[in-house]
């Protein structure tokens, strides 16, 4: 007689292993569902937002019906669905400065809205029809589908505190492929990120191929923002690296999207048994190749590029595999000099890259306490 098989149960749950594996599969399945779900619901609401923006913008509908037309239609709308949320006055004054950010920049540019890119890198937005009207250049008739991946309130953010479409849609970028909340981009715009991004001075051009080295330079900024270190104002390179690597979670966040960490002062043996340690080493998992980081904290001289050049070589030759690309290095340091920086990765070999960092200096009180007392000592 065949027995049957015997069931555990832990905690009210089947505890077999082959059924766990399946119910997570289950969960995770539900859980994309419910993104896609998300997605999709967002998508017609801003589908609908865009629709009225461009309605009222391509009507002149407040020199039609004069400067109380906003406020009346959306009145209107309350009293037609009054379970139905977004029809605020506020609401509907955002929504037609939300299409008209876009549709100013765009005509004034005579640009279309074809930057944005999904988490490929390839462009999924189509080029906006422009269409010649007596009065007006153009018009934007579809809503570009990225913007469908960012929540209204982001939105609202981003036309809030943005200047140029540039800076709009670098934000809107972002927060389709890292999922930023509202307040994370609020601070991601309050430091400058589209400023920074891309902005520190390297020799990649000299150092790598076309597009590699446009692409290496995009995953590098200028400054670094630590300001989720409390620092005492006497610190050195030693200090400053410990305190990263105890913040490393943040520290990932504010280096980017798609940084690993790999390790800190990682032992680096030469053929002939003689070891380096250099910083701190990451991968760059979408671009397949490690990143060398240097810490300086002070001002950058020349010498540190040749040290770095030396990590990078050991790095290609003891790190990277068949299928990664060359290895980069990044000094982060106090301040620079841009002449003196540029001047000294000119005859560098490997691809070398120098930024700074940006942080809270938090002066011991006791110490500061004791210093101002012995002054007023001193004084009596």
């Amino acid at each position: 007689m065949e027995s049957k098989p015997t069931f555990v149960y832990r905690d009210g749950m089947l505890s077999d292993t082959k059924y766990v594996a399946w119910l997570a599969d289950v969960k995770n399945r539900f859980r994309q569902s419910q993104i896609r779900a998300s997605i999709r619901v967002n998508t017609s609401m801003l589908e609908f937002y865009w629709s009225i923006g461009r309605d009222l913008v391509a009507l002149r509908a407040e020199e039609r019906w004069g400067a109380g037309v906003v406020k009346q239609f959306a009145l209107d709308m309350r009293q037609a669905f009054p379970d139905i949320t977004g029809f605020s006055d506020s609401n509907i004054k955002y929504i037609k400065r939300w299409y008209s950010f876009y549709y100013e920049r765009v005509v004034k540019s005579q640009q279309t809205i074809d930057q944005l890119e999904n988490e490929k890198g390839q462009q999924v937005v189509d080029q906006i029809e422009m269409e010649e009207k007596s009065q007006q250049v153009a018009d934007l008739l579809e809503m570009p589908k990225l913007f469908g991946k960012v929540p209204w309130g982001q939105h609202i953010s981003i036309i809030s505190k943005c200047q140029s479409l540039d800076e709009a849609l670098f934000y809107i970028n972002k927060v389709a492929e890292e999922g930023w909340s509202r307040s994370v981009l609020e601070n991601k715009i309050s430091a400058n990120l589209f400023q920074a991004q891309g902005s520190a001075v390297t020799n990649f051009e000299q150092t790598l191929p076309s597009p590699q080295n446009l692409q290496a330079k995009e995953i590098l900024k200028d400054p670094y923002h630590f300001d989720f270190l409390s620092m005492k104002a006497e610190y050195d390179e030693r200090d400053l690296e410990e305190a990263l690597v105890a913040n490393i979670t943040q520290f990932l966040l504010e280096l980017g999207k798609g940084f690993s960490f790999v390790g800190r002062q990682m032992e680096l043996q030469m053929p002939g048994g003689q070891t380096f340690f250099p910083d701190l080493v990451f991968y760059h998992i979408p671009q397949h190749r490690y990143v060398i980081i240097e810490l300086k904290a002070v001002k950058y001289i020349p010498e540190f590029a040749g040290k770095l050049n030396f990590y990078v070589s050991a790095a290609d030759e003891l790190l990277r595999g068949a299928g990664d690309n060359p290895s980069v290095g990044l000094i982060i340091c106090k301040s620079t000099d841009k002449t003196v920086v540029e001047w000294s990765l000119k005859d560098i070999n490997k691809p070398l890259g120098v930024a700074t960092y940006q942080l809270e200096e938090v002066v011991d009180r006791t110490v500061a306490e004791l210093e101002l007392r012995a002054k007023r000592e001193k004084v009596k």
